[in-house]
């Protein structure tokens, strides 16, 4: 399928923000923290601010396509150093915050960064202590807090100060370069948190962000008028490419990164809509579902649920409720689901679901209490998203929705998806033969096994490489048994299933701190640690019980014969899950192969 002819506002980055600051200049741009509330910054400060520092890294030394890195949290200096690299010309870089040492060396060494953000002391100590193997690398600009003291860094304020003077020199040099930039010079270059080897830079041109501005204003599901709560990861091309949608549409966003602070801020922003990876709206069903209520307070909860899920398939086809189930959601929505509207501020109009797969009962669930999530799809290596569902009877959950305009997608004979377009990537920076292999006459091979309804609505039904062969032949999706699971059980954290040339399948489990501690001390086990409990006999057998429901719904040959509770939760310091949350399958399954071992050796 391919899409309409899109038309972009600009030529770069840098231009979207000059349309927005020139046509819309006293409109709000964005919303952040600021002591106990929150301040805003216009579309003309924004540029004002972007331009500072984009002239400051100009004065320092950065030409076109240089690579500037930013190694910090969401944060509102993460933004607007993006921008100010943008209009500077040069191609932002991104490092997680979390990334190890080692990576990090790799990243700026790799990318031959030239200066990098550092978010605070401690960002800088480590950009500090590999500068060494990065020997492009001449300034390290600190966001936050006293600036060490070393030649090489200098603070974010002083960044401000060289941009202005440079300024008053040129007054009109940031517009000549933005002015000279073309959609396919280079604007980003991420690196890919991998589930297995060295990070990959994935080269992203201004054009890829164009695309997903013109793309999503194509489709009509966001407006000028629109307020979004911004609290990804930066670093990953999600949050990046809600940034690059915001520039074409002129929507304002709240942005802060702090994740124990999301349920507070949507109370305090009031938000429109929010993307989010799939922990977040399961962390927030297993709370609600899990949070005490007495006997009659029960009873009203799962009656107001009953009468959700049965009128979904009405409300999904967005036609209006009639007779009883029009009373009966009345009555539903007073009594349960505004409780959980208000909680997320009152405004929401959907979410938007990305970053791995989404359990259709999470969002039925969800909609059951009138919350939609529209789920979408992509990959670093298609600037993020290329498909996604559209609300307004538009939406097909257990799906990721329709292409989005000017992506074109086919799924080739062994059921992998191939798509094609701006989006795409022009290639992996330093790697030519990895880059022949994933990008074949201009269609990039996602890895992902997928199919199309008769309405091109895409079902992914697992990555290519992690399908499991049993010892009897069959092909076993660990994404589908891990869905069906989660659905199920409300405690669970991470689900890695394992079988590869066994007779059965089994299952690694972690989970779910907040909720688990919560059965706890309704149970009489409140004083037991997160360890003590995942070895617990009425523990096992509570998630015995669920494990048992799940298989209920799966093939014979999908079924978890037999699992384990690890000790601990998976987690990004300890390696097992990446920056932007994915599992290290891998890298579970060889630290716990004895583990594993034992449950195939109790046959």
């Amino acid at each position: 399928m391919s899409g309409a002819e899109l038309t972009s506002i600009a030529t770069s980055v840098g231009g979207m923000l000059l349309h927005q600051a020139t046509t819309a200049p006293h409109r709000e741009a964005f919303r952040h923290p600021e002591g106990d509330g929150w301040t805003s910054l216009t579309w003309q400060q924004t540029k004002d601010y972007a331009f500072e520092l984009g002239a400051g890294l100009v004065s320092l030394g950065i030409e076109v396509e240089d690579r500037v890195g930013i190694a910090s949290s969401t944060r509102i200096e993460w933004v607007l150093a993006d921008l100010g690299i943008m209009c500077a010309g040069g191609a932002t870089t991104t490092v997680y915050p979390t990334t190890k040492a080692e990576d990090v060396g790799y990243i700026l060494n790799d990318a031959e960064v030239k200066v990098v953000f550092a978010e605070d002391a401690d960002q800088v100590s480590k950009a500090l202590e590999l500068a060494a193997e990065s020997p492009a690398l001449s300034t390290i600009v600190q966001i936050d807090g006293d600036t060490v003291e070393d030649a090489r860094v200098i603070s974010w304020d002083r960044l401000r100060e060289l941009g202005r003077e440079w300024i008053g020199e040129h007054p009109d040099g940031l517009e000549q370069i933005i002015g000279g930039l073309t959609k396919d010079n280079l604007a980003t270059l991420i690196y890919t948190s991998g589930t297995t080897g060295r990070p990959k830079g994935v080269r992203l041109v201004h054009d890829c962000w164009l695309y997903e501005g013109d793309s999503v204003d194509a489709v009509n599901i966001l407006s000028p008028d629109d307020l979004q709560y911004l609290w990804l990861p930066l670093s990953h091309v999600f949050g990046k490419a809600l940034l690059a949608i915001q520039l074409r549409i002129g929507f304002a966003t709240a942005v802060d990164g702090r994740i124990d602070r999301i349920v507070a801020g949507l109370g305090e922003v009031r938000p429109t809509f929010m993307a989010g990876a799939p922990r977040i709206f399961e962390k927030v069903r297993a709370t609600v579902m899990m949070r005490e209520k007495s006997a009659i307070a029960t009873k009203i909860f799962e009656w107001a649920f009953g009468v959700g899920r049965r009128t979904i398939p009405t409300r999904i086809a967005n036609r209006p409720l009639t007779g009883l189930d029009k009373i009966r959601y009345a009555i539903a929505r007073k009594l349960v689901f505004s409780k959980l509207e208000n909680t997320m501020g009152g405004r929401v109009r959907f979410f938007i679901s990305g970053s791995a797969a989404l359990s259709r009962e999470v969002q039925e669930w969800f909609y059951a209490a009138g919350l939609l999530i529209l789920e979408g799809y992509g990959l670093t290596e298609s600037s993020a998203a290329i498909f996604v569902n559209l609300p307004d009877g538009r939406t097909k959950f257990g799906t990721v929705g329709p292409p989005l305009p000017g992506t074109e997608v086919k799924i080739a004979d062994d059921g992998e998806i191939l798509v094609k377009g701006r989006a795409v990537m022009r290639g992996y920076h330093n790697r030519a033969e990895e880059t022949a292999e994933v990008l074949v006459d201009g269609w990039f091979h996602t890895g992902d096994i997928g199919e199309l309804d008769s309405d091109d609505y895409l079902r992914i039904t697992d990555r290519k490489k992690d399908l499991i062969k049993t010892s009897g032949g069959k092909y076993v999706a660990p994404q589908k048994v891990t869905g069906v699971l989660k659905a199920e059980c409300p405690y669970l954290s991470e689900v890695i299933v394992h079988g590869e040339h066994r007779k059965y399948i089994t299952a690694l489990l972690t989970l779910d701190g907040d909720a688990i501690r919560g059965w706890a001390e309704q149970n009489g086990l409140g004083e037991l640690s997160y360890a003590d409990l995942t070895q617990h006999p009425q523990v096992k057998e509570l998630i015995d019980g669920y494990v048992q429901e799940a298989n209920g719904k799966l093939e014979r040959w999908e079924t978890i014969k037999r699992f384990a509770i690890l000790p601990s939760d998976l987690s990004v310091d300890s390696g097992e899950v990446t920056p932007s949350m994915k599992v290290r399958r891998k890298t579970v399954i060889d630290r716990n192969q004895d583990l594993l071992d034992t449950l195939y050796d109790a046959d």
